[in-house]
């Protein structure tokens, strides 16, 4: 189970990436048409698109190599069952709010595809397609931090320190 969770989250991380090329992409493209006086509409849209889709997909990955912001100024104060105990109901208020954000955003997405929405923009892409990367990249953080609030009741989690948490400045 360990190795399939594992892969969700490399996946997704590899989708993130490969938004961020096409947000290169998308970019590079409105720069050179501007230097050559030619137009291609609705690149800013996808430009839009694409770093949203990056954003959200990276998610649970960046979760799951503790990257994200944590303050732990109250938290590193306490020891034994106490500390454990904030661990857990944080995780828990986490885990409940990951779950109604992607209960939300495929309710959204859904919504989008069943009323024919489309962009405002010159592209008039059909919203629901940009949508499902949001849809998508906060279910998977939802089963991350499921995965995190299960390991931490089990006594499995491994917290783990980022370099840049560690530098002195």
């Amino acid at each position: 189970m360990r190795r399939f969770l594992d892969a969700i989250y490399l996946s997704a991380a590899a989708l993130a990436a490969l938004f961020m090329v096409g947000l290169l992409a998308m970019v590079l493209l409105s720069i050179i048409s501007r230097q050559f006086q030619f137009h291609v509409p609705g690149t800013d849209a996808y430009a839009g698109y694409f770093m949203a889709a990056s954003g959200f997909l990276a998610l649970a990955h960046t979760l799951k190599r503790g990257e994200h912001i944590r303050v732990t100024l109250v938290i590193n104060m306490l020891k034994g069952r106490w500390k454990r105990g904030i661990e857990i109901w944080a995780l828990g208020a986490a885990t409940l709010l990951a779950l109604l954000f992607a209960f939300y955003s495929v309710r959204l997405s859904w919504q989008s595809y069943t009323f024919h929405d489309i962009s405002t923009a010159s592209d008039a892409t059909p919203l629901w397609i940009p949508q499902i990367a949001m849809a998508l990249g906060t279910v998977v953080l939802a089963i991350a931090f499921i995965d995190e609030l299960v390991l931490e009741i089990r006594g499995r989690r491994a917290l783990q320190n980022p370099a840049e948490a560690l530098r002195n400045e």
